[in-house]
């Protein structure tokens, strides 16, 4: 990991913290059409981790790339991310070290 220092807009050096060890678990892809979605991503040899629905209105659908650690979500009723927006609101992330990346994330906010 490299270090960068940072300086706010009056010059005066901000804090960095301390480098964590963090993974990337899930990006959320907002989609317009999960099952079209589902069928692509499938189509391309991702494996299905998840398929969870509640009624009509709620349902997750989580895909991994082969050999990779992160995977991808979408869903109805999951995001209110505009489909095709390359943004996720959102995303998950793992440590082995939780108390120092919380530390970290202090640090960034």
């Amino acid at each position: 990991m490299s270090s960068t220092h940072t300086v706010n807009e009056r010059g005066t050096p901000v804090p960095t913290a301390a480098p964590v060890d963090l993974k990337l678990e899930v990006v959320p892809l907002p989609v317009a059409d999960v099952d079209r979605a589902k069928r692509f991503y499938e189509g391309l040899g991702w494996r299905l981790d998840a398929d969870f629905a509640s009624g009509d209105e709620w349902r997750v659908v989580q895909l991994t790339p082969p050999s990779s650690p992160c995977s991808v979500s979408f869903a109805k009723g999951y995001t209110t991310a505009v489909p095709g927006w390359p943004r996720a609101r959102s995303s998950l992330s793992a440590t082995s070290k939780p108390r120092a990346a919380n530390s970290s994330h202090m640090a960034w906010t």
